[in-house]
């Protein structure tokens, strides 16, 4: 087993295009890292550069300890499972399966254990005489990923494999990819755009933007402090709010204000929102008198009456304009001052479209972003 490290790892292409721009990554033995991040960000050119199936412009790459950028694919003990599944049309599942080792001229009695083996961590055992093309796309899914384990590499990569299956599928797989990880102990890599896999699966995250990573971190900790406005905004979904705001110093406490009050005609409303103490550190000082940006995620803002009767600051008026019911949850897009907040309530919520209702923000929840660099300033 093994794990990697990057060490100022870039990607160039002829014309001065760079795809990747300085990553520097340890992945420790056995971790499940996700990178993810919206399409073009270099995610996918990162696994491939690991995979050998891109040249590294510059930087090192270890996996273990063993330098392997002059390595070829097939050299750095590595398994790859592609979107697309890849699999032969005219071969059964079990000949698919096989095939890798019976290149590697694997004894045969070896080749059928490992492929049993396998076959029955992925369920596959009652499909081993069937063609691709008798199956379901989940069952190519697992036949991809089958012939990734029975070559029992040091490291998995993994490249968006679920992006062809339905919700009810990729779900489903989700929690497959998770235990077979568990259950083989093996590095996994793997890339995605779609932040609820990376959230749910990943022991780490790696989020990139524009080639360059933004942030590293544990799932809970991205939500809960993100390194900038970009990290904020892409995980989590709906996706957080945000809001132009002013921070102000009032009776000795930091205040962000928002809104559109219009003097000279008396129309809008200007809203404010304490800084708890809590959140105050030593870079709010020098915001004081400048636009800076307000984050909150929807689920930070209420409309039951218990949160209104109990909140001192950040309650605003707003505008329903549409109510998505989600079952569990109920989804309440608003219009507050020309603003539009996305708010997740109690299923029990009456406020029907066109209502005008009054929310609460939580202050506890609230994060501020520099309006220039959107790096984050509180979380």
């Amino acid at each position: 087993m093994a794990g990697l490290t990057l060490k100022g790892i870039y990607k160039k292409y002829p014309g001065g295009v760079v795809a990747v721009t300085d990553v520097n990554l340890e992945i420790k033995d056995k971790e499940f890292i996700v990178l993810v991040g919206p399409s073009g960000c270099g995610k996918s050119t990162t696994l491939r550069m690991i995979a050998g199936l891109e040249e590294i412009s510059e930087g090192e790459l270890y996996i273990g300890d063993r330098l392997v950028n002059d390595i070829a694919p097939k050299d750095r003990d590595i398994a790859m499972v592609f979107q697309n599944y890849a699999l032969y049309p005219h071969m059964t599942v079990f000949e698919n399966m096989a095939f890798g080792l019976k290149l590697r001229k694997v004894p045969k009695d070896e080749i059928e254990r490992k492929v049993n083996e396998a076959a029955k961590i992925l369920d596959l055992s009652h499909l081993l005489d069937r063609k691709p093309k008798a199956m379901s796309g989940g069952q190519r899914q697992r036949v991809a990923l089958g012939r990734a384990i029975v070559r029992s590499p040091q490291v998995f990569l993994l490249d968006e494999p679920l992006s062809n299956l339905d919700a009810k599928l990729r779900a489903q797989m989700r929690t497959e990819i998770s235990k077979i990880h568990k259950k083989l102990g093996t590095t996994f890599i793997y890339v995605t755009h779609d932040q609820t896999e990376a959230m749910t699966m990943g022991d780490r995250i790696v989020c990139m933007k524009d080639g360059f990573v933004q942030q590293v971190d544990t799932p809970q900790n991205l939500y809960e402090n993100p390194a900038n406005k970009f990290v904020a905004g892409f995980l989590g979904s709906p996706q957080m709010n945000f809001i132009d705001a002013v921070l102000k110093q009032e009776n000795g406490k930091y205040v962000v204000e928002f809104g559109s009050e219009d003097t000279k005609t008396s129309r809008g409303k200007k809203y404010t929102i304490v800084v708890p103490d809590s959140k105050v550190n030593s870079d709010l000082p020098k915001y004081v008198g400048k636009e800076i940006i307000l984050g909150i995620r929807p689920e930070n803002i209420h409309d039951e009456e218990m949160f209104l009767s109990n909140a001192t600051t950040g309650i605003i008026d707003t505008t329903v304009e549409i109510t998505e019911m989600m079952g569990a949850e109920t989804y309440l897009y608003l219009l507050c001052e020309g603003m539009p907040l996305t708010a997740r309530v109690s299923p029990r919520s009456t406020a029907k479209p066109q209502d005008e209702i009054k929310v609460a923000l939580d202050p506890n929840r609230i994060h501020l972003f520099d309006k220039e660099t959107e790096k984050t300033i509180v979380n």
